[in-house]
């Protein structure tokens, strides 16, 4: 497996196709057109590409049968894209002489493949492959290419759009990355010609981006750094180093965190995730919990490897993703969504329409990655395409590119990503949680659950401050629980499946009470259908919290109490209510948990907490609460 020239900082590369002089007579004695030429020749060794154009075109003016420039012109026009052009010049030369195909049938399908022609990219390409004696490996690659082009020539709706000169310069911007309140846009740029800075935009009050200031130190270096991933709360930011003091090989990932609205000087992330090879484009879950990232492989290839932080926060050996995302070629410029269930990434691996492909996969209920799908043309397209992330919304994505439009180099885009492949619109809740009888901010861990299959969706972990921020994709209901020993945890439940209004996140600033006799929290994840008392099986989240609750205080007695509002009869109420707070108390019995430490008393509608002439009060009324009788 032949290993990408994949620059560190840079998400789309081009094929070079590279103009060698020619030891050959030329097919013209015009002396002038000859000079014409080798000045071309001259000018795509130092890469002015455009002046070999205008070089070569004037040498075909002079000489309008001279096959020698139409075939190079074709190749000039290609490296720069100019896709309609370069059909024509071959076709020109194919014109003029029919044997030039065996040099130029390459380029020539490449050329109508750039152009969206995937069948008549096909049908040349083929003829290429079955008249070479010995095909070479990038013709076998592009024949296969386009076997799976031509079946998915359909394109997808793709209207990219340059995000201005406020982003964009004349010098190269590349790996964007956004935090989830869509206000901070952190990039890559390239300045001085070989060194790479992060630059950083906010947002103003029409919501369009503010000019792109330098990061400054103490990210930004003397030393290499690129490829950067900014956390969705923008706390923290995680990059690559390469050839740092504290280098654990050629390229390190590092990571710094805003401390008071300071950045801290960056750490290398440790042997976890670092090795003495080579290490790149890192992107960090949005709880914070997983980062994704590159590795070089033994076989001189790249693969896509996690590492996942335990519980007491410290990274763990980083493993590469299963093989519904790695494959034998190579992987590169993963990025998890807000959602923290969709990954999206490049390969040349799985089957697409040119050397790089981009694609996305989504997470299984088992956590585990489903298969990668292609992200169609003319997102993906003949040439390398990588590096693509989407906004919060699920539907905004950015890339970089150089354009007809770009502004002299690679510049950032954006574009609506169609329906099929967009992942879940995300919203977040965020606060601080703090000691309900001091007052004071503390750390705590919150966790939340996909109630429709118990699968944990994030786990954060509340700052120095109390602060936390936590993402809520929708679609689903969740459970939302905070939790600190030596506290009672706090439940709430988010439902999102329905239409919901997503123009502002959520607010909560939650108080955790200390284990104390009477202390006392509503269970809001406790399910009961109507006039129902047997639990429904999303209560299984809440009911194992309060089993682990026992099971780490085992002197602990607790009261469990059903309430109902005030419809229906006022018996028949009072004794749902008990056999709610039984069902309970019976299934925390059948987890091992003596019976003697429960009690389940129902009070049916007789402790209102809120007004029962409202559908919202009622709601309220409806609960299942825990208090502690003893310790």
């Amino acid at each position: 497996m032949k290993k990408h020239t994949l620059l560190m900082i840079c998400s789309c590369l081009f094929v070079q196709l590279s103009l060698h002089a020619q030891n050959v007579t030329y097919s013209t004695a015009n002396k002038k057109t000859q000079s014409l030429f080798d000045q071309a020749v001259d000018a795509m060794r130092s890469y002015q590409t455009t002046k070999a154009i205008s070089l070569l075109e004037s040498a075909i003016k002079q000489t309008p049968n001279f096959t020698d420039a139409y075939g190079q012109l074709g190749l000039a026009q290609l490296e720069l894209k100019q896709y309609p052009h370069a059909i024509q010049s071959f076709e020109k030369l194919l014109q003029l002489d029919t044997a030039a195909f065996k040099t130029i049938g390459y380029g020539y399908a490449r050329a109508l493949a750039g152009n969206g022609q995937f069948p008549q990219s096909l049908d040349v390409i083929t003829r290429y492959v079955e008249r070479s004696k010995a095909p070479s490996d990038k013709a076998l690659r592009l024949k296969a290419s386009m076997e799976f082009a031509a079946k998915n020539s359909t394109p997808v709706p793709f209207t990219p759009r340059n995000l201005g000169d406020n982003i964009n310069s004349s010098e190269a911007e590349y790996f964007p990355s956004i935090t989830i309140d869509d206000q901070t846009l952190v990039f890559t740029r390239r300045v001085k010609g070989t060194n790479e800075d992060f630059f950083v935009a906010g947002r103003d009050t029409t919501k369009q981006w503010k000019r792109a200031a330098n990061m400054g130190e103490p990210i930004n270096s003397a030393f290499n750094e690129g490829a950067q991933n900014i956390s969705q709360d923008g706390e923290m930011i995680v990059f690559t180093g390469c050839n740092f003091p504290q280098g654990k090989g050629s390229c390190d990932i590092y990571y710094s965190v805003k401390e008071n609205g300071i950045w801290s000087e960056p750490r290398n992330m440790g042997n976890a995730i670092n090795t003495e090879g080579w290490e790149t484009q890192p992107s960090l879950s949005p709880d914070k919990q997983t980062l994704y990232f590159v590795r070089g492989t033994s076989d001189n290839g790249y693969d896509i490897y996690s590492s996942t932080r335990n519980s007491s926060g410290v990274w763990q050996e980083a493993v590469p993703l299963g093989n519904t995302i790695n494959t034998k070629g190579n992987e590169t410029t993963p990025y998890i969504h807000a959602d923290n269930q969709t990954l999206f990434f490049a390969s040349d691996g799985w089957p697409g329409y040119g050397s790089l492909d981009m694609f996305y996969a989504k997470r299984n209920a088992d956590g585990s990655w489903g298969e990668a799908k292609n992200l169609g043309y003319p997102i993906n397209t003949i040439e390398e395409d990588a590096s693509l992330i989407v906004a919060a919304d699920g539907k905004t994505a950015y890339f970089s590119s150089d354009r007809s439009d770009s502004r002299g180099a690679l510049d950032i885009y954006s574009f609506e990503l169609y329906e099929s492949a967009r992942p879940a619109r995300t919203t977040y809740v965020k606060g601080y949680v703090y000691d309900s009888t001091t007052n004071k901010r503390i750390l705590a861990a919150i966790d939340l659950v996909d109630l429709s299959n118990g699968q944990t969706i994030a786990t954060i972990r509340s700052d120095n401050n109390g602060h936390y921020l936590v993402p809520l994709p929708t679609g689903k209901d969740y459970a939302f629980s905070v939790a600190r020993r030596g506290y009672l945890f706090y439940s709430d439940y988010f439902s999102l499946s329905g239409n919901i209004d997503l123009t502002k996140p959520y607010e909560k600033n939650i108080p955790l009470q200390p284990l104390a006799v009477n202390a006392e929290i509503v269970l809001k994840n406790i399910f009961f259908d109507t006039k129902k008392y047997e639990l429904q099986p999303a209560s299984l989240v809440e009911l194992n919290k309060l089993v682990k609750l026992l099971t780490d205080n085992p002197g602990m007695k607790i009261e469990i109490n059903g309430h109902t509002d005030n419809v229906g009869n006022d018996a028949d109420n009072l004794k749902l209510s008990q056999n709610r707070a039984k069902s309970v108390a019976d299934y925390l019995a059948s987890q091992g948990v003596a019976a003697n430490r429960i009690t389940a008393k129902g009070f049916g509608e007789t402790k209102p907490v809120a007004d029962n002439t409202t559908d919202e009060g009622r709601a309220q009324n409806r609960r299942t609460t825990l208090r502690i009788v003893s310790l």
